[in-house]
């Protein structure tokens, strides 16, 4: 039983840092153009839009009946 739960600690440790380093490869330069995000994507831009120490991070939130609706939004770095 202990080491079942120390190789799920392990498994679930690995599937941490693999979606860390999944959102940390996401920063673009420019948002992505239309048509090339899918529904509930996210990417963060770096374009310079957003106060220091911020990063614009671009969401594919809602489908309407004229494409994907994009919001938009300073977070922290």
């Amino acid at each position: 039983m202990r080491l079942f739960l120390v190789l799920m600690a392990c498994v679930i440790g690995s599937a941490e840092i693999g979606s860390q380093a999944a959102r940390a490869a996401a920063v673009l330069m420019r948002e992505p153009a239309e048509g090339e995000m899918r529904l509930g994507q996210r990417v963060r831009v770096d374009d310079g839009s957003c106060p220091t120490g911020q990063i614009k991070e671009v969401t594919a939130s809602q489908l309407t009946p004229q494409g994907i609706l994009r919001t938009r939004v300073c977070v922290k770095r």
